[in-house]
Parts: structure tokens; C-alpha cells; sequence
């Protein structure tokens, strides 16, 4: 469990904001409703599993920001005006900083970066940044391990995205390079023991039949001649994706446990703020991924309208609770920065249009931006928190 401070404080942390904050014309309880309601016409939505993301949301700031990507989507052109039209790149869209995991390349190496594009869609440069910095401003005014100044936060960020994309990237392969980063990936926290038990734990048995397109990819995924025993969640993990049908195979093979988890893939709520009538699936998911400087999952893909991947003790994402494990936080985020980079220099002809266009912006932007989204999302939180389940189901 995540160690907060008492956010009942949050009063007195919003009271530090400058300025007037001007609400948006539609407000959070409106947005909410509408955006499931959308999301409703394209997925088979868990309803359960919303309704713990709602208590979720009400708990926390930084949980509600985390599960509520829509909302910035939707606020992001109206707040930042000038920042959204700064020009496009293939973009993460959802980032923030449990977006970061590790995984295995076709080698057999320990990789470590952004693991998760169920929102991937073309956005201005500055977005995946800004959301990245006010995460991490929420984090570190909320848990009490992970401090670092604002003005930090910011200058590691710019600085690790800018040196990135002079150097045209570089990925993060935890072998000989980057120990810090391997002693976050190899701690007690992601031993197999460990890992096993909180995947049982977190799922429960099948007892309905499996969706055919699922049970195709597990079989194209794991090895020939394994059987799995398939499992539903039990414990929602995570937040952004939570009401999407999600489905997990085990089996033991050759003397070991192996896993593949498969998610259903929507659109991008990009595609909801925008009023755009979009179908299923998310084309940007793969052509991100696939366009990245990184060393590939070869166990990441998209499969019929699934996104199937594999899980193992070193083959998931990195909780908050494990981030606060790291032993210099500054240079964890400086770490995140470059990354950002080496999702942005995918698009084509990006790195030249990105330095350009960066050089124009004030040495201030990105706090700028990131306390102008801040505002927006403690305003949101405080109305979501004093509302009841009643008047979100309107």
C-alpha cells in the first residue's frame, strides 16, 4: 500500500497554487458520465470495476489523475493553448510516472521503460512531458518518500528529454548500463516468489467461457503444447484501463511459472474529447510502439482487438511503491525524460521539428503548463470527492 500524507490537507496544497483558477464549462461529473457512456458503445465494459475506480478516484488526487486521462484530454487545448498546437509526435498520451516497467528483448535483456499505450495517439510534444511533471508533483506532495523540489522535477525532465533528442536516443538495457535503474527492476518487491503469489491473489478462476480472440492469442503466444488455466481479476490493479475486460493465462512449464495477460484496446480517449465518433481498436497503439527507439517485447502485441503481453516478476510495470525504492529520485526522473524522447523520435521527421520548435519555447514552460494542470486536476478532485455515487450515475 502506498504511503500517503493526510489529504485533507490537499486544501491547503491547492491554497499554494497562484493564481485564479477558471472552471471549465463542462465539470468533471458531466465529463465522467459522458466519457463512459462512450466507452460503453465499444467495449463490454466491467461495471464493477468502475465503480472501484470511482472510490478509487475519491481517495487520492493522484490516484484520481491517474484515472483520468479523459478529463485531460478534454482540458488539455482549453489550458494550454499555445503547448497544444506545438507540433505533433507519436505520443503516449497516459503518461505519468507507474506508466514506466521492465521487460525482456528478443536477447534475453532486461529493458526498462513505458509499458503501457493503451492511449497512444498523435499529441502536441509537450503533452506526454507536462502530465509526466504534474504526476510528479502530486507524488511528491502526497507520499513521504518520494521528495523532490518542483523546480527539480522540471529541470530533469527538459534536460533528459533534450539530451535524448540530441543524441537521437538510446534505450534503457539494464546490463552493463544504468544500475540504479537494475536495482529497481531486481528488488524484493519483483522477486518470482513474490510475484506469483500477488498475480493469484489479485485473480480468481474463469467460470464462463473465454472469448475466442483471446484464447487465440494466448495459444500463438505461449509455447506449443502448453495448457493454461485461465483467471479473471479479482483485485482491480491499475486504473486507467480499469472497466475493460482483461483476462490472464497461467501454466507451469518446464519447471516454471509463465503468464500472458490480454486487454481488450479501445480508442484513445483522445478520440472522446476531440467528439470524434470513433470505432474499435487503437491503430496508434502498435505504430507507436513499433516506431520507438527501444529494444521490443516480443511478447507485445496486438491480437484481433487484444492486446496480449507476457507477465513475469521482470515483465511488468514499476509501482509507485517500488519507485520510492529508487535511490535518487532526480535522476529516475531525468531517466523518464529521455524516454519520453525516445517515444517522440518514432514520428517521422520529429527530432528536427521537435528541436525547433523546443528552442522558440520560454525556460519556464513546463512548470508553467504543469501548474496550470495541476489546478485543473485538484479542481476536479475536490468536486469528484464530495460527489455522490447517485448524482455520477445521472
Amino acid at each position: 500500500m502506498r504511503k500517503v500524507k493526510e489529504w485533507s490537507a490537499c486544501e491547503v496544497f491547492l491554497g499554494k497554487q497562484r493564481g485564479a483558477f477558471q472552471a471549465p464549462r463542462m465539470d468533471i461529473l458531466e465529463a465522467t458520465r459522458r466519457f463512459e457512456r462512450w466507452l460503453r458503445r465499444r467495449i463490454n465494459v466491467v461495471e464493477a470495476d468502475l465503480d472501484y475506480k470511482h472510490e478509487e478516484m475519491r481517495s487520492d488526487p493522484f490516484l484520481f489523475f491517474r484515472a483520468t486521462f479523459y478529463r485531460w484530454a478534454q482540458l488539455w487545448p482549453e489550458i494550454c493553448p499555445r503547448l497544444a498546437r506545438a507540433v505533433e509526435v507519436y505520443s503516449v498520451g497516459d503518461l505519468h510516472l507507474e506508466n514506466f516497467g521492465t521487460w525482456r528483448d528478443t536477447e534475453g535483456r532486461l529493458v526498462w521503460g513505458v509499458n503501457d499505450f493503451d492511449e497512444a495517439h498523435p499529441m502536441a510534444f509537450p503533452n506526454d512531458l507536462v502530465r509526466v511533471a504534474v504526476s510528479a508533483l502530486l507524488a511528491s506532495e502526497s507520499s513521504l518518500r518520494f521528495q523532490l523540489k518542483q523546480g527539480e522535477i522540471y529541470r530533469q525532465l527538459v534536460e533528459g528529454y533534450r539530451e535524448s533528442l540530441e543524441r537521437e536516443g538510446e534505450p534503457f538495457v539494464l546490463m552493463e548500463q544504468h544500475p540504479k535503474l537494475r536495482e529497481m527492476a531486481l528488488q524484493e518487491l519483483r522477486q518470482p516468489a513474490a510475484f506469483w503469489s500477488r498475480l493469484e491473489a489479485k485473480t480468481a478462476v474463469l467460470k464462463t467461457a473465454l472469448p475466442k480472440a483471446v484464447r487465440k492469442g494466448f495459444e500463438a503466444s505461449f509455447p506449443r503444447g502448453v495448457e493454461p488455466h485461465y483467471r479473471v481479476v479479482k483485485l482491480p490493479k491499475g486504473l486507467g484501463s480499469l472497466g475493460r475486460e482483461r483476462y490472464f493465462a497461467l501454466a507451469t512449464w518446464q519447471g516454471g511459472m509463465i503468464a500472458r495477460e490480454a486487454k481488450a484496446v479501445v480508442p484513445s480517449a483522445c478520440l472522446w474529447a476531440a467528439g470524434d465518433a470513433a470505432g474499435k481498436g487503437n491503430p496508434w497503439l502498435e505504430k507507436t510502439v513499433e516506431a520507438a527507439v527501444r529494444c521490443p517485447d516480443p511478447y507485445y502485441g496486438v491480437r484481433r482487438g487484444w492486446l496480449v503481453r507476457r507477465l513475469a516478476p521482470d515483465c511488468s510495470r514499476i509501482d509507485f511503491d517500488e519507485l520510492t525504492q529508487h535511490k535518487d529520485v532526480a535522476s529516475l526522473l531525468f531517466c523518464m525524460g529521455r524516454e519520453t524522447a525516445h517515444i517522440h523520435l518514432g514520428t517521422p521527421k520529429g527530432r528536427r521539428k521537435i528541436l525547433a520548435e523546443e528552442r522558440k519555447l520560454t525556460s519556464k514552460w513546463l512548470e508553467k503548463a504543469a501548474q496550470k494542470m495541476l489546478k485543473a486536476s485538484l479542481h476536479d478532485w475536490r468536486q469528484f470527492k464530495d460527489a455522490s455515487a447517485r448524482q455520477l450515475a445521472r
